[in-house]
């Protein structure tokens, strides 16, 4: 089985490291306050971003022309991305494409998109999930989400073994949904995120685990800020 390493850069963005292949998604770093890592430290070879707003586009733009790495995202956000002269592979909810031995299927995520340029806004599309699937290995990084019942399908379509779902609440689902999120996903593992990084979005995160534990035996993984795990 692959090992996968999963590091927590802040607010939903992620580090996955699988078969020396390394994943960075939603890669908001410069001015999240959560952020430990120097945004020229990081080298992906993949960047998967759920949708356009700006604590998750983030600093895609200036990471992807550095290294060349190849973007995935929606169409409408991949097009805005290729004006930049970035590589991209833009797709849409339900497709997969497959880089290298690592597949990326879009899921439906319930949130709005849009990205903020020179003061005005530009359409970035439909936001989104992603199923990513190493050899055995799948994790389900949900975006910014309200709970949808269709999560259930994901669970039976995708069968994902980690979740990373958000449980700040006011943008995106808070504690309560995410739980029952956890319910139709029946993940092995869960990992709490898109919470802390603003005053708006402060939750509990040991409430959040509490309350996946009355629905379901997934182990929930509260993650610390930039220490990697083995899993």
């Amino acid at each position: 089985m692959n090992n996968v390493v999963l590091t927590w850069i802040g607010h939903s963005c992620f580090r996955i490291d699988v078969d020396d292949i390394m994943i960075l998604i939603d890669p908001f770093i410069t001015g999240n306050p959560s952020a430990k890592v120097n945004v020229n430290d990081l080298c992906p070879d993949i960047i998967a971003v759920t949708h356009g707003h700006w604590d998750h586009l983030g600093d895609t733009v200036q990471i992807a022309k550095r290294t060349g790495c190849t973007v995935v995202c929606i169409h409408e956000l991949s097009q805005y991305l290729k004006s930049k002269d970035i590589k991209t592979e833009g797709m849409n909810i339900g497709g997969t494409i497959v880089i290298g031995n690592i597949s990326f299927t879009m899921t439906n995520a319930m949130h709005s998109s849009s990205i903020d340029e020179a003061g005005r806004e530009i359409d970035g599309g439909k936001a989104a999930g992603f199923v990513i699937k190493a050899g055995e290995r799948s994790i389900y990084h949900a975006g910014d989400t309200g709970l949808f019942g269709d999560m259930a399908l994901i669970s039976r379509l995708y069968n994902p073994e980690i979740a990373l779902l958000p449980i700040g609440g006011r943008y995106t689902m808070g504690p309560e949904d995410a739980a029952l999120a956890v319910e139709m996903l029946r993940p092995e593992i869960v990992v709490p995120m898109h919470y802390n990084t603003y005053e708006a979005i402060l939750q509990d995160s040991q409430y959040f685990a509490s309350l996946v534990k009355t629905v379901s035996n997934a182990d929930v993984l509260i993650m610390e800020i930039d220490s990697p795990i083995i899993l």
